[in-house]
């Protein structure tokens, strides 16, 4: 198999290419969304990274596909309305990534089931052909036996009803892949560093390659500023004195051990003290729970979970599961930021922002498109492409996304098989294991991983670092952080294999990841950030 996501047939392309027609700022979900969506219309389309695919808030979701149901309180049904639409495209479009989960709400008081139903119905009505099927009752027996682990005490019954669920970091790496079958190219490690042009007009970009140092000048008819949390300074770029368009708002999630949540169901805890809703989900062989909604004063890369933010998860969740999950049973914590637009003065009330997606021009015709949700990331890349191509004065072709099979897309799926998240390129890793049978071995005794993973992250999805292979690659970090750290010695020494890189790398890389998982697993102290050799010694070689 040719590799077709090959970064250094990228990087040579980049030097023969004298201009673009678009060239798209960030790969997070809206970025990469953007870059297919101009690459299937014809255009030449470029996507630089700062970090790698999905290192931001793409990777950090509560994982959900879906239309939102909190958002029908807040009287948002158009919003609701498109999501469900776009859900059903999607569900459609990747059935190796997107797949039915059914959620239970619990209900202890009288009225709870009548209130919520109400609600659940009018969802069902919202998505019309695209639902997934339709919400019923349960009593006391019945929603017990799909979540074995709830408190009895007063429960009176509950709702169940279906909605998406996916993985998103391996849904990039396949948006990504999809954008290069037509014609994009897409890059990691590459940021922009400044915008060129005229007083007048913009007309290319500067990046740098992290890996070389090596810069480039790239000229495009428009530039697309998808980069999220970070919009605003690509925004400042263009004009200094641009205003703050985005709030950035700061959602936690917890992994918990499977035992928290027996069976497929997941939990839906309707009313949270602070009037949110809460989801406590089976995921890959753990229970993920989430989210919270705190702003946050400045965006970056890996943000911190808060003590606060730990405490409020474990203590609403304890109010609805027996035995109550504590800080010892936490397998890994994440925060992912939100790009929020700024409506009012709500600025310090994050949870009631609006998660509608606006698009800006610039004076200079910088496209800005920020906001949104993650399910309705191809909307948000077709309307985008639509004034981008205006902008640049090019031709109008209409978009043919909503229809179009992403790669991998298969239509026997068996959510059991840890490969189903591969698509059809599960066979290619099977080949793989059946030329080299030593790539069996698994990465760890508590991960769902092996060794021949690693190898296809590196020859055909662009994995550049440990933390691309066990954060996004596969999901081990966000996983079981401990875990991950136990496997980084053996998956740092067959990375550098593959990529050609020394023993100084991969000392480099495990300081890195050591320094990484801390921020994972905060009371993580088995191993000092700057000994390295130390979580090499301590890891059992799998090679």
């Amino acid at each position: 198999m040719q590799p077709l996501l090959h970064r250094d047939a990228f990087l040579e392309r980049l030097r023969r290419q004298e201009r673009w027609d678009v060239i798209v700022i960030g790969g997070g979900a809206t970025g990469l969304g953007v870059a297919l969506d101009a690459a299937v219309r014809g255009f030449r389309t470029v996507l630089f990274e700062q970090h790698d695919f999905g290192k931001g808030t793409s990777s950090r979701s509560t994982k959900l596909i879906h239309g939102g149901v909190r958002y029908l309180r807040e009287g948002d049904l158009g919003l609701v309305r498109e999501a469900l639409r776009e859900r059903g495209r999607l569900r459609h479009n990747a059935p190796h990534l997107v797949w039915p989960r059914l959620f239970v709400v619990p209900c202890y008081r009288w009225w709870e089931r009548p209130f919520y139903g109400a609600g659940l119905w009018l969802y069902d009505r919202l998505a019309g052909k695209g639902r997934l099927g339709l919400t019923r009752r349960l009593d006391a027996v019945e929603t017990h036996a799909l979540l074995p682990a709830l408190r009895r005490n007063h429960l009176r019954g509950g709702l169940a009803y279906p909605d998406g669920q996916f993985d998103d970091a391996r849904l990039l790496v396949h948006l990504a892949w999809t954008a290069a079958e037509h014609g994009a190219l897409v890059l990691n490690y590459m940021p922009v560093e400044a915008l060129t042009g005229t007083h007048a007009r913009l007309d290319g970009v500067v990046v740098r390659d992290l890996e070389s140092g090596e810069r480039f000048e790239v000229r495009g008819r428009v530039i697309v500023n998808a980069t999220g949390v970070f919009v605003d300074a690509v925004r400042r770029l263009d004009n200094p004195d641009a205003t703050p368009l985005i709030v950035p708002s700061q959602g936690v999630h917890l992994v918990l051990p499977r035992r928290f949540l027996p069976g497929e169901a997941a939990l839906l805890i309707p009313r949270t003290d602070d009037g949110r809703v809460l989801f406590v989900i089976p995921w890959h062989g753990q229970v993920l729970l989430g989210t919270t909604d705190e702003p946050v004063p400045d965006p970056e890369l890996e943000p911190l979970p808060t003590e606060e933010e730990i405490t409020y998860l474990l203590t609403h969740a304890g109010r609805y599961l027996e035995p109550a999950p504590t800080r010892a049973d936490i397998r890994a914590v994440f925060a992912g930021l939100r790009p929020l637009v700024q409506r009012g003065g709500l600025k310090d009330d994050t949870a009631h922002l609006s998660r509608e997606h606006v698009i800006v021009v610039s004076r200079r015709g910088l496209v800005t498109v920020t906001g949104g949700k993650w399910t309705t990331y191809r909307l948000m890349a077709e309307e985008t492409v639509d004034r981008a191509l205006k902008v640049a004065g090019l031709p109008h072709r209409d978009s043919s996304t909503a229809t179009l099979r992403l790669h991998g897309a298969t239509r026997h799926v068996d959510v059991a098989d840890p490969w189903h998240v591969y698509g059809t390129d599960a066979r290619h890793l099977r080949r793989l294991l059946e030329a080299e049978p030593e790539l069996a071995a698994p990465l760890h005794p508590r991960l769902p991983n092996r060794m021949v993973e690693v190898v296809w992250a590196a020859r055909y999805e662009m994995a550049r670092t440990v933390e691309d292979v066990l954060a996004r690659r596969t999901r081990a970090l966000f996983l079981d952080a401990a875990a991950a750290l136990e496997a980084a010695p053996a998956v740092a020494r067959r990375l550098a294999a593959e990529l050609g890189r020394d023993r100084t790398w991969i000392n480099t890389q495990l300081r890195d990841f050591v320094a990484l998982v801390r921020r994972y697993v905060p009371d993580l102290h088995a191993h000092d950030p700057n000994d390295a050799s130390r979580a090499e010694q301590t890891a059992p070689r799998r090679d």
